[in-house]
């Protein structure tokens, strides 16, 4: 299965920075000079465009082998989750909201 998930933004410079940031890469690929894409694994990408109307209403959790390693990588990077929960079935859940309000998650096993 093949992924392209992509979150509307405002400012394309300030997107392709905090997103830049959050995964540890340059985009992979700049369609045009309002998109900018990053490959998450084979086949699985994710993407920002310019579209004001649409920005701040994405949301996606990212779910990762190792969740804590995932967590300190982008505290390394200086960004910290808004939100951090455990849920009953111990599943952990930590998320970011970029600059427009976009939701994004990292979710990961029960220890």
């Amino acid at each position: 299965m093949d992924l392209f998930a992509g979150i509307s933004v405002t400012n394309y410079e300030v997107a392709v920075a905090w997103y830049s940031q959050l995964l540890g890469a340059e985009p992979a690929f700049l369609p045009n000079n309002i998109e900018a894409v990053w490959e998450l694994a084979e086949h699985r990408y994710l993407f920002i465009e310019v579209v004001a109307d649409h920005a701040g209403h994405a949301q996606h959790t990212l779910f990762v082998e190792d969740f804590d390693a995932t967590l300190a990588a982008i505290s390394t990077r200086g960004l910290e989750p808004a939100v951090r929960e455990t849920y009953e079935n111990g599943v952990r859940h930590a998320t970011f909201y970029d600059p427009d309000g976009n939701e994004i998650s990292y979710g990961g096993a029960p220890l």
